[in-house]
C-alpha cells in the first residue's frame, strides 16, 4: 500500500532526527529511502517504488527477501528457548557447528560471534593465544592486504587495508602490516597475469622475513577482495600464500564473511582455489542477513591448545552475550537447507558466468576498463583513460549508481576505500534471483552506461 505523502514526510523527518546511518554523509538534498518490504530479489520503498536489490542488502540477502521458511524458524525457537549463552550450550549451536563443518569440508570447532568484525576479532586474539601456549610468544603481528577489508572493530579495522576507513580513528592497533593485493589490472605493461600474481605473493614472504619470521602470528585474508573493487587473484596466488605459510609456520586466516555461502559459486570462496585455511571468519550469507550471526571456525588441532588444565589462562578467555544465538543458529540451519534444497551454490555459479559474460560486453565503452567476477559478484572499475588506467571520478561513479537507481536498479560501490579509487561499480544480487531479475539488472545497467 502506498503510504500518503503526509506520511513520508513525518518518517523521514523522524529519520533525520533520530537515525544516524552507516557510513553516508548527512545530506538535506538526498533523503535515504527508506524501505518497507522486500520480496525475493526485490525491494520497495515508503512511496510503493520498487527496487531490484543487486547487492543483496551489504552482499548477504544470498537466498532472497520473504522467506517465511526463515522467520517461522527463528519463531519456533523463540517459542522453545530465546536465549541462553553459550558459556553453557544448546542443541541450535551444535547442530550448526556440524552443519558448518560439512559445508566448510574440514575438522573446525566453531566459536560464534554476531558479525564478521567481531568473527576477525576473535580469531586475532586466538592466534596471539595458541602461540603464547605453544611456547612462540614473539608470534604476534598479523598481515593482509591494502584495500582489503575485514572489520570496523579496532582489530578488524588495524587489519584493513583502506586508508579512507582509518581516517580520524587512528592510531590503531599494533602489530598488523599490509602489501599490495593482486590487482591483475594495475600490473606492469608486459608481465603475464601469473608472474605478477607470483610477485604479490613474494611480497609476503618479503614481509615475513623482514620483520622477522618467528614474530608473525597469520596472514589473513578474504579469498578475493570484495568492497576493496573485486579483485580476484589467479590461484598461483592463493598456492603461494599457502605454501609460505606453512614454510614458516604462519596461521593462515581467510576471511569469508562476503565470499562464503555460496557466493563464488563454490560454498566457498576458498574453496575454488583448494587452500586449506587454519582458520575461515564467516558471517552475511550464514543467515542470509535475516538475523546478526557469525562465527569463527578453528582447526580442530589449534583448538586443542586451549585445553591445558594446568594453566588457569589457557582458555579462551573471551565472551559474547548474544553470538550463537538459538534463534539466529536455528534460522542459519534453516537457511543452508534452503540453499541446498534449491542449489543455489550452482545457481550462484551459472547466474555469475551469465552477470560476466553481459558485462564483459560494456569493455568497449569508454568508461570501462576492466570487468571481474568472482561467482555472483561483479565489480566493473571505471576509467577517465583507458591507456593510463586513471580511476574516473566520483561524480562519474555516482552519477552511473543515481541513474540505476532512478530505473529501479540498486547497484553498489567501493566507496570510503583508498583516495582515488573508489571507482569500481559493484553487483552482488541475491542467489536466489530469477533468470527475468538478472535480465532487469543487466538492460538498466546497459541502457544507464549508454547515457554516459
Amino acid at each position: 500500500m502506498i503510504k500518503s505523502e503526509t506520511a513520508n514526510e513525518l518518517a523521514l523527518q523522524k529519520d533525520r532526527q533520530y537515525l544516524w546511518h552507516n557510513i553516508t554523509p548527512y545530506s538535506e538534498s538526498a533523503p535515504p529511502m527508506i524501505v518497507e518490504s522486500g520480496q525475493g530479489s526485490w525491494v520497495t520503498d515508503l512511496n510503493g517504488q520498487r527496487y531490484l536489490d543487486g547487492m543483496s542488502g551489504l552482499w548477504c540477502v544470498n537466498v532472497g527477501y520473504g522467506r517465511k521458511e526463515l522467520a517461522e524458524a527463528a519463531y519456533h525457537q523463540l517459542l522453545q528457548l530465546p536465549y541462553f549463552p553459550l558459556t553453557q550450550s544448546h542443541l541450535p549451536a551444535i547442530q550448526l557447528a556440524e552443519k558448518l563443518n560439512e559445508w566448510l569440508e574440514g575438522d573446525y570447532v566453531i566459536f560464534f560471534s554476531n558479525s564478521g568484525s567481531e568473527a576477525n576479532e576473535a580469531a586475532f586474539k586466538m592466534v596471539r593465544q595458541y602461540y603464547q601456549q605453544i611456547g612462540q610468544h614473539y608470534r604476534h603481528k598479523f598481515i593482509s592486504r591494502y584495500r582489503g577489508y575485514h572489520g570496523n572493530s579496532f582489530g578488524a579495522l588495524s587489519a584493513t587495508g583502506q586508508a579512507q576507513r582509518k581516517y580520524k580513528y587512528e592510531p590503531l592497533a599494533g602489530g598488523f602490516l599490509h602489501v599490495a593485493p593482486p590487482d591483475s589490472y594495475r600490473r606492469p605493461a608486459g608481465q603475464s597475469v601469473e608472474a605478477f600474481n607470483l610477485q604479490c605473493a613474494q611480497a609476503i614472504e618479503d614481509m615475513i622475513i623482514w620483520e622477522g619470521a618467528e614474530t608473525i602470528g597469520a596472514v589473513i585474508m578474504e579469498p578475493t577482495i570484495t568492497g576493496g573493487g573485486v579483485i580476484v587473484p589467479h590461484r598461483v596466488y592463493t598456492d603461494k600464500v599457502q605454501e609460505i605459510c606453512r614454510k614458516y609456520g604462519v596461521l593462515l586466516i581467510i576471511d569469508e564473511v562476503i565470499c562464503g555461502f555460496g557466493r563464488s559459486g563454490q560454498k566457498f570462496g576458498h574453496h575454488n582455489f583448494g587452500i586449506k585455511p587454519d582458520i575461515v571468519t564467516i558471517a552475511k550469507g550464514l543467515t542470509s542477513g535475516y538475523l546478526p550471526l557469525s562465527a569463527t571456525a578453528v582447526r580442530k588441532d589449534i583448538y586443542e591448545a586451549f585445553k591445558d588444565s594446568s594453566d588457569e589462562y589457557s582458555h579462551f578467555r573471551h565472551v559474547n552475550t548474544f553470538g550463537g544465538n538459538p534463534a539466529a543458529c536455528a534460522l542459519a540451519l534453516r537457511n543452508l537447507q534452503l540453499m541446498e534444497d534449491e542449489q543455489l551454490v550452482e545457481r550462484s555459479r551459472v547466474l555469475g558466468q551469465r552477470l560476466h559474460n553481459e558485462l564483459s560486453q560494456l569493455l568497449e565503452h569508454p568508461l570501462v576498463g576492466d570487468v571481474r567476477s568472482f561467482g555472483l559478484m561483479s565489480g566493473v572499475e571505471l576509467v577517465a583513460d583507458k591507456d593510463t588506467r586513471q580511476p574516473a571520478s566520483l561524480d562519474i561513479v555516482k552519477s552511473v549508481i543515481a541513474g540505476c537507481k532512478r530505473r529501479g536498479l540498486i547497484i553498489g560501490k567501493n566507496g570510503d576505500t583508498v583516495a582515488g579509487f573508489n571507482n569500481v561499480l559493484t553487483f552482488a544480487p541475491p542467489l536466489s534471483s530469477t533468470d527475468d531479475d538478472l535480465d532487469f539488472l543487466i538492460s538498466t545497467f546497459k541502457h544507464v552506461m549508454s547515457e554516459h
